[in-house]
């Protein structure tokens, strides 16, 4: 149910004693009584966790946002991002711009993790600025959490390589099944075995370093001429990098740049990463404050090497007609179709790394929602029972991406879902950002902002206005020959991001504007006390003083 019934104090128990700390930003409401709507409206702001020390089971930051990081992008997206430049220079240029927005978004978000040490990341933190109308942004969130489905990408391209590596055919089916019997072992895994989950992830990270590492060095030695990691003969011969071919066929149609920037930003995306998870986080300020630009720095200069090594072994045409497997093309160059087939199922190792990390994090998104009180059966989504993990929330975000995967057509399955993904993305950095802005200003001076970390402010303009182009430009028809689909419309992955925001709109207005302003009564959130110990928030209906000055919300 939405609406619960509990006792009229701020803070009830279910089936624990376990007290909870009073909020550092806002005062605790005292009672449920008959008030006015803007009383509801301001009570119960809480922006910090309640969350028990022995809880909190992360420890590895930098690990989530390696993980997290690091997983499809860079095997599987650069041949789209060329195909979308149109040379090898406008490639590298995307994947310099994507490490500048990645820096620029390190710094906005680790400033709001240090204020907000909370987990739910950017939801958390549009809540925190934008509290009018109430409610609203939450179960704006709250679809777009639930229904965009974010590990199905990686899954696909898993099934590529699963597939390559074992010499099966690589048909949609094929990909699909592949695909779907990864997600499903993942979601076991972090479901059900919550500490071995964390334990293969983290392992799986570091057998993700070994790959990039192999890679750029194998490419490096290549380039310089080293005997032994000479292409071989039989295979197109590149020449990527003089100044005529490295710059050869620039493509300058802003839509088709805006597709290879949303798939270099999908190789950057989990800068966040551990933003969504901070209450599991031991010392969350510290660790944030740390992990993230460390993390990034490192990814930056991977992506870079590797994309140098990508294009001393790899023909400009092999590459564009090389799909979600560059990486395949890249060792059977250098050490023949056998050792081809083997580096790709550890490639695919790598990406369930990430799938796991993706995972691990969405899961938590939903189960904050849960806790929030703001999704039908809320309690069930907030739970950790039985498995201590949040398997409620796991399973949501495997329905989801096993319906994307199964629905999106063949030949574009890949790219739909990852700009589908990417747009919502854009939409909440754009807020995210921009509100932080506000914070800066004297209309938010009662907002009493004072994180220990603050971003530089030319960064956070800067992020802005990237995600204004990424939001603005898919708008805009796409130059012949650069066509982002096969079979659907360019503006089929902003159409459907955006009606999946109206309907979170349209949740709100029916369920927190309209049936209470007709029955006369405001929701108020209180806290109760799971039985885990866990505090979550449930609503409860409140008659208004005042109820005939409402006719718009």
């Amino acid at each position: 149910m939405l609406y619960d019934s509990v006792a009229s104090s701020s803070t009830a128990h279910l089936g624990s004693s376990t007290s909870e700390t009073d909020p550092l930003l806002q005062p605790r409401s005292s009672s449920v009584t008959s008030q006015s709507e803007e009383d509801i409206e301001n009570v119960n702001l809480k922006f910090v966790d309640d969350i028990p020390d022995n809880k909190r089971q992360l420890g590895r930051a930098i690990s989530l946002i390696f993980n997290r990081v690091i997983g499809t992008g860079v095997f599987a997206a650069p041949s789209i991002i060329l195909t979308s430049s149109g040379s090898v220079g406008m490639t590298f240029v995307m994947w310099i711009l994507g490490a500048l927005v990645a820096a620029a978004g390190t710094a906005v978000y680790v400033e709001f993790g240090t204020g907000l040490p909370r987990s739910g990341g950017e939801k958390t933190y549009m809540e925190y600025v934008y509290r009018r109308p109430a409610y609203m942004t939450t179960c704006v969130y709250a679809v777009y959490g639930v229904f965009i489905g974010w590990m199905s990408a990686a899954s696909v391209a898993f099934g590529e390589y699963t597939l390559h590596a074992l010499a099966f055919e690589r048909t949609p089916t094929n990909v699909r099944i592949v695909a779907f019997l990864c997600s499903t072992f993942c979601v076991i895994v972090h479901g059900a075995f919550l500490n071995f989950g964390l334990r293969l992830q983290n392992v799986l990270g570091a057998f993700k370093l070994v790959v990039l590492v192999l890679v750029a060095g194998s490419g490096f030695l290549s380039l310089i001429g080293v005997p032994g990691f000479a292409v071989g003969r039989e295979y197109d011969q590149p020449n990527n990098y003089t100044w005529q071919t490295f710059w050869e066929g620039s493509s300058f149609g802003a839509n088709a740049f805006v597709i290879g920037m949303y798939n270099v930003i999908w190789s950057y995306i989990g800068y966040s990463n551990a933003n969504y998870a901070l209450s599991e986080v031991r010392d969350p300020i510290k660790t944030i404050k740390l992990a993230a630009p460390l993390a990034m720095c490192f990814v930056a200069l991977v992506y870079i090497f590797v994309n140098v090594a990508y294009f001393a072994v790899i023909s400009k045409a092999d590459m564009l007609h090389g799909g979600t497997i560059p990486a395949a093309l890249f060792f059977r160059n250098l050490y023949g179709p056998a050792t081809e087939r083997a580096l790709s199922v550890v490639i695919s190792f790598s990406m369930l790394g990430n799938i796991l990390s993706v995972l691990f994090t969405q899961g938590r998104v939903v189960q904050e929602l849960g806790r929030e009180g703001v999704l039908p059966w809320s309690s069930f989504f907030a739970s950790n029972k039985p498995f201590n993990a949040p398997l409620p929330g796991l399973f949501t975000q495997y329905l989801i991406s096993v319906l994307l995967m199964v629905l999106s057509p063949p030949g574009d399955a890949y790219l739909f879902i990852v700009n589908y993904s990417s747009y919502p993305l854009a939409l909440f950095n754009l807020l995210v950002s921009g509100g932080l802005l506000l914070l800066y200003t004297d209309a938010f001076k009662a907002y009493k902002w004072d994180p220990p970390f603050r971003a530089y402010k030319f960064a956070v303009v800067f992020f802005f206005l990237s995600n204004v182009f990424l939001v603005v430009v898919p708008m805009i028809p796409p130059s012949a020959g650069y066509e982002p689909y096969e079979h659907l419309l360019y503006y089929s992955h902003v159409f459907i991001a955006l009606s999946v925001g109206l309907l979170g709109v349209l949740y709100w207005f029916i369920f927190f504007w309209w049936i209470p302003r007709r029955n006369g009564y405001a929701l108020k959130q209180v806290t109760v006390i799971q039985g885990d110990g866990v505090p979550r928030n449930v609503f409860t209906r409140v008659p208004l003083r005042v109820t005939s000055d409402y006719a718009s919300p």
